[in-house]
């Protein structure tokens, strides 16, 4: 080297040329890549980085494949083959970003997502026309169709992002049928609440059936094996409920009892539709009786009196049912009851009245009602309402 000083300057000033340039390229590579990174990358779940490497991996298998195809099925070689062989490939990436474009701006890939699969298919078939064996013509079909369907699920993602819905609601899922099945409850209850509705739910439709025979006029074998069904359902019932001495479950089972023993009035129910267009003014209630009526602005606990009564089971199930008729035909006139129409109607104390008048007032139609009144008189519940200035128009609870 010291034989020819001017080569030996010319190769350390190349070398130092190249050095520099490998050192501008890696610092131009490491700015490229890390604003590549904090544009697309940083910003996105890391399902969705793994979602595009491995559809970037089955793209480039799928590529390979479609290499060894046009060279050895079309013949391409040199820079024709290098410029022809992954011309699908580029159109699957194309229809691939219309398609999520379109979702961006329609909420809907539209014919570029079926152009996805299509394209897909199409070149997963032709690559592995050229397969050497079956497993490798199905690994070259299996490879496109993952990246596709990796990318339907990152669209599916993002559609749910965009529309805060999914795209379809599976009427058959594991969560339905274990429902179905029994082994589910649709609902938050405790195993024993649920154990607790069912044998309520038993006795119900066993007390049923044994008014059914008897008024239906079944033979006496069929009433005294309904009866005895029914009294073993009743036993169980207080056996593991607790029936005999919880209020809430005694009003329950004798609330169903209710409701299955006045099925046949469905059928003259008439509803009114709330589209309706001849609207029915709700009446303004009648004035009271002129010995009550000084004295009915808030003033019903003096009225009648207000001592909690203490009553039997029976005795609170009869009068309970009477209140509930009483309650149900002023509804049917469009009237809603108020605590002391109820406590003087049935005999009852003020403070029974309204502990039942407040659980009644809140079904839909007695609801409804109370919300007319108010509309079309002016007339206040002050238990459903917020309280305003008592006046004249004021429902008491």
């Amino acid at each position: 080297m010291s034989d020819k000083p001017v080569v030996t300057a010319f190769i350390c000033v190349a070398g130092l040329v190249a050095l520099g340039l490998a050192y501008v390229i890696l610092r131009v590579g490491w700015k490229a890549g890390t604003w590549l990174f904090s544009r697309y990358v940083a910003d996105r779940p890391i399902e969705d980085i793994l979602t595009i490497v491995a559809a970037s991996i089955a793209t480039g298998v799928s590529a390979q494949g479609m290499w060894r195809f046009s060279g050895d099925v079309l013949g391409l070689d040199g820079p024709l083959r290098l410029l022809l062989f992954a011309f699908i490939e580029v159109a699957i990436i194309t229809s691939a970003v219309r398609a999520r474009r379109n979702m961006r701006e329609n909420y809907s890939a539209g014919i570029d997502g079926i152009a996805v699969w299509a394209l897909t298919c199409l070149t997963a078939v032709l690559s592995s026309m050229d397969a050497r064996s079956l497993p490798e013509a199905v690994f070259r079909l299996a490879a496109p169709l993952v990246a596709a369907w990796l990318w339907e699920r990152g669209m599916a993602i993002e559609r749910h992002r965009i529309r805060g819905t999914g795209r379809i609601n599976w009427r058959l899922t594991p969560e339905r049928l274990l429902v179905r099945m029994g082994l589910a409850e649709v609902s938050d209850r405790t195993a024993s609440e649920v154990d607790a509705h069912r044998r309520l739910t038993r006795v119900a439709l066993a007390a049923k059936r044994a008014k059914a025979l008897r008024e239906g006029g079944g033979s006496e074998r069929k009433v005294r094996l309904a009866l005895a069904k029914l009294d073993k359902a009743m036993d169980q019932a207080v056996e593991h409920t607790g029936l005999a001495v919880d209020p809430s479950r005694q009003e329950a089972l004798l609330a169903q009892i209710a409701a299955l023993y006045n099925t046949s009035k469905l059928v003259d129910a008439d509803p009114r539709v709330p589209w309706e267009q001849d609207h029915q003014p709700v009446p303004a209630r009648p004035a009271l009786p002129p010995a009550i009526a000084a004295l009915a602005d808030d003033e019903d606990d003096e009225i009648l009196d207000t001592t909690p009564q203490v009553l039997d089971t029976a005795e609170r199930a009869r009068l309970m049912r009477a209140a509930r008729t009483y309650w149900d035909r002023q509804i049917s006139k469009r009237l809603v009851p108020r605590t002391i129409d109820i406590a003087r109607e049935v005999g009852i104390s003020v403070v029974t009245a309204r502990e039942w008048r407040a659980l009644w007032k809140l079904e839909p139609q007695a609801h409804a009602l109370i919300e007319a009144l108010y509309q079309e008189h002016g007339i206040v519940d002050t238990g459903a309402f917020p309280a305003i200035k008592d006046d004249d128009r004021v429902l008491t609870p």
